[in-house]
């Protein structure tokens, strides 16, 4: 049996909510004991020098470009993006090339990130065929081979009979169904947030209301279904009202943010800085600060990178014409503990809702700092001062809106299963 203790560290427990300085002991894979190792005689010792010991990341919003486009993201640069910013579980989207609407697809991809990802890799099944919102998929049988959850990624069910159908199939199969909130007609030619400064700037709007509007209805047909449902990406107070109806009116919902959403705002994007361009748009800073307080509060219940890797050539483009997205793996921690550092959230809530809550909405094991959990545990120091360098990321794309931005927090060490699998060592004890 191996034995690893990590020693004199600050142990960051959301399931108790507490932040306290001690030892952790790992046994086989698995937490043995936590803040007294007792006489244990471990065969290795990591010191951890007062340093954030925490429960791995589960990032329920990942893209990874296999099958199909391995040119934007592997399953290997994945991991090792991962493994850098303390994410040790990959929830994988399903709109690759073919689309995991197959149980083919899913298999490939699972034995695929078994030979090549250091960390733990979910996989979600297509919601419709394609990821078109035209027929629904074979459910059964994706959860059959492995699916966790069911979405089109960023593509909205527009047709409510297929959403209602999806939702009433889920149910019975007790499936979260995870779906992105945006009025497809109403949010389909804008790039911007619809305010003065798009005016202005000459671009495009997407209403806040076209999230609101999508929201509404899928709450509807969620009291209609009984089915479990996860909100992805909200970004507007409009929305977070609705969700809060919801919430009061005891439908089985939850919601969750990207960390770019709850840190950047719409006047970043300037002078047509294409590296910023997301779906949805980056909001108002009066939406950020709503949904960093609605984060706080436990109305949104998980942060995610979402991380969608765009080759280079497709974000050098006009404004209009580029496409969306940013990488994220590796900054989500350091760029969530912004939060932390202006006092919006302590650590044990913002790992609530990195890891706690997102493993939970998934059934899995993960997210905890307790005995007999999985040792998949992330080791930062949260006041490490630091330059991004995106040349230096390890993601294959390099599309990060934080590029030279002055960062706060860093990772030292991840582990998987008890084992090892990134260490800054120039920084870490």
């Amino acid at each position: 049996m191996t034995t690893t203790l990590l020693r004199d560290a600050l142990l960051i427990d959301p399931e108790a909510g507490t932040e306290t300085r001690g030892d952790l002991l790992i046994e086989d894979g698995r937490i043995a004991a936590v803040g007294d190792a007792g006489a244990a005689k471990p065969s290795t010792v990591v010191d951890c020098a007062g340093r954030a010991l925490a429960p791995g990341i589960v990032d329920l919003s990942v893209y990874v470009g296999e099958p199909g486009a391995r040119h934007r993201e592997s399953y290997r640069t994945a991991g090792l993006a991962a493994a850098a910013g303390g994410v040790t579980t990959l929830v994988v989207r399903p709109d690759t090339d073919p689309v995991a609407d197959d149980p083919a697809v899913l298999e490939f991809a699972l034995r695929r990130a078994a030979a090549v990802c250091p960390v733990n890799v979910k996989l979600m099944g297509a919601l419709t065929q394609g990821c078109a919102g035209k027929r629904m998929s074979e459910m059964g049988f994706l959860s059959d081979a492995g699916a966790v959850a069911f979405t089109d990624g960023d593509h909205p069910v527009a047709d409510p009979t297929v959403f209602r159908r999806a939702l009433t199939y889920a149910k019975s199969l007790d499936a979260l169904v995870i779906h992105h909130p945006q009025e497809p007609v109403l949010s389909a030619q804008g790039c911007a947030t619809e305010s003065f400064f798009a005016a202005k700037s000459g671009l495009p709007g997407v209403p806040a209301m076209a999230e609101r509007m999508q929201l509404e209805r899928d709450l509807a047909l969620v009291e209609l279904t009984g089915a479990r449902y996860h909100a992805d990406q909200l970004s507007t107070r409009m929305a977070l009202e609705a969700l809060a109806r919801g919430k009061r009116a005891g439908l089985k919902i939850s919601a969750g943010a990207s960390v770019h959403h709850l840190t950047l705002n719409e006047l970043d994007i300037e002078p047509y800085r294409t590296f910023f361009k997301l779906r949805p748009p980056l909001r108002a800073e009066e939406d950020r600060q709503a949904l960093v307080q609605a984060v706080a509060d436990g109305l949104v219940d998980v942060i995610t990178s979402a991380h969608l890797p765009q080759d280079e050539e497709l974000k050098r483009l006009p404004y209009e014409q580029a496409a969306h997205g940013a990488v994220g793996l590796e900054t989500l921690l350091p760029a969530a503990l912004q939060l932390v550092h202006a006092g919006a959230l302590d650590l044990p809530t913002l790992f609530t809702r990195l890891a706690l809550t997102p493993a939970r909405l998934l059934g899995l094991e993960a997210g905890r700092l307790a005995p007999g959990a999985p040792a998949d545990l992330v080791l930062f120091d949260p006041g490490a001062p630091w330059v991004l360098d995106r040349a230096q990321l390890h993601s294959r794309s390099k599309n990060t809106p934080y590029d030279l931005r002055r960062m706060q927090g860093r990772v030292l060490r991840s582990f998987v299963a008890g084992r090892q699998i990134f260490a800054r060592e120039a920084q870490a004890a």
